[in-house]
């Protein structure tokens, strides 16, 4: 897989990621422990950081207090599309940000609003992303089972790459 630090390369990650949505976000929990929780970023734009709303009385709050490394993985079937991110989080609470960010769909799990004295910002800051975009038809993959049963060759996974930010 070849390492990529172009900006064409870097809005590949950012498109794929919109495409999919939900993360996973996995954090180190104590002793030989990870934990994941789905999060959904919420900027609109994408310059290396990756912005959540969050609860700053949650486990992952104290977690990350602990170890600043994540891991996001984004996945989705259907369109073979799959994104592995590594970064360093830190916990915001700026009001400024969290109005800039805010989406009233955030309101689900903050009922008081962006105004909820329990908001925080767990801000990512992406060390490096890789990435596999597959073609997703199904005809597409008949063929890769095809061609892999008749020449015992592997089709071509699509677009792959690994990104440093």
């Amino acid at each position: 897989m070849d390492q990529k630090t172009d900006a064409e390369s870097k809005q590949k990650i950012w498109d794929l990621i919109r495409k999919v949505k939900v993360a996973m976000m996995a954090t180190h929990a104590g002793g030989d422990h990870m934990h994941a929780r789905p999060m959904v970023a919420t900027q609109q734009e994408f310059d290396g950081v990756l912005w959540f709303f969050t609860d700053k009385r949650s486990h992952k709050v104290d977690q990350l207090e602990g170890d600043h490394r994540v891991l996001l993985t984004y996945a989705d079937w259907d369109s073979q599309t799959y994104v592995s991110v590594d970064g360093t989080a830190s916990i915001v609470v700026d009001k400024g940000t969290i109005d800039q960010l805010w989406q009233e769909s955030m309101r689900t799990w903050f009922p008081g609003g962006k105004d909820d004295p329990n908001i925080a910002l767990i801000r990512v800051q992406v060390d490096s992303a890789a990435y596999w975009d597959s073609p997703s038809s199904t005809l597409v993959h008949a063929y890769g089972y095809v061609k892999a049963a008749l020449t015992g060759e592997r089709p071509h996974p699509g677009d792959v790459g690994k990104v440093t930010f």
